[in-house]
């Protein structure tokens, strides 16, 4: 982390132990809803290659979904790297590639030009990823399992409503960026993955989420635990307040993806 920021300090967190909870909670909630396993997006990036991990360890079954729309042959090509690794290490894990860039052309030709701006395009990719995910669950009679982290899911909504936050159950919501990469490195993940900086996977010029953001994960993390406990603002140095503005104003900007659908209740003397 930037020294502007500090230094976390945090406490050992038990790694084999928080591991075998989430492989035990997967097969429980499979268990529970009948269902035979689960389909992960594999993205390139950290947090899909954790997930898909985790519920390979189940041993239960597990398709990995590589869906390239206008991809970066980085991210191509480590998302790959992964399932082969994957798929070497569990008998119980099988892939597919579905290629979407002429279904997304499809779709973009058919909307209005006006509505061709870089974020609803974006979004749009996601989407169809989560169209692709649930009809492979719905064949399969899989559980889509989600790859968003607890600073992207529930401190600044990093991620599409509908589309990557479309999903059926959240394995690692609850870890930090951090805990995330810990993990992966416990679990030995391929080094290529480890290293990569974070992206969505949502833009051909493979930006990574700090361009997009104006902050790193772990500068987040950092604002995300001092507002949960505040400190002294007037010891903070220009950074980070600038971290904090980051956060607080794309955490408010997305809370609409953070709270439950609004339902207009209707007053019982109305019915």
């Amino acid at each position: 982390m930037s020294n502007e920021i500090g230094i976390f300090i945090y406490h050992p967190m038990k790694k084999q132990e928080t591991i075998q909870h989430i492989v035990n909670w997967l097969n429980h909630y499979s268990e529970q809803s009948r269902t035979n396993g689960f389909v992960i997006g594999i993205s390139g990036g950290i947090d899909s290659a954790l997930t898909s991990t985790l519920c390979a360890m189940t041993g239960k079954q597990v398709i990995c979904l590589n869906m390239p729309i206008h991809q970066h042959k980085a991210e191509y090509d480590r998302g790959h790297e992964h399932i082969d690794w994957l798929k070497n290490k569990y008998n119980n894990v099988s892939s597919h590639e579905v290629e979407l860039t002429e279904t997304f052309k499809t779709i973009s030709s058919a909307l209005p030009t006006e509505t061709h701006d870089w974020l609803t395009l974006a979004n749009t990719r996601s989407r169809l990823r989560m169209t692709t995910l649930f009809a492979f669950a719905g064949h399969y009679k899989l559980l889509v399992a989600g790859t968003g982290n607890k600073v992207e899911d529930f401190g600044i909504g990093f991620f599409t409503k509908y589309g990557d936050g479309g999903v059926d159950i959240s394995p690692i919501a609850d870890l930090m960026k951090s805990e995330v990469y810990a993990l992966a490195k416990e679990l030995g993940v391929v080094n290529s993955i480890q290293k990569a900086p974070p992206t969505d996977g949502l833009f051909a010029d493979g930006r990574s989420d700090e361009d997009q953001i104006g902050a790193t994960y772990d500068e987040l993390e950092w604002a995300m635990k001092f507002i949960a406990n505040p400190h002294d603002f007037s010891t903070l140095n220009e950074r980070q307040k600038t971290v904090l503005d980051i956060f607080t104003r794309m955490n408010k900007a997305n809370q609409h993806k953070m709270i439950p659908i609004p339902v207009c209740i209707i007053p019982e003397q109305l019915k």
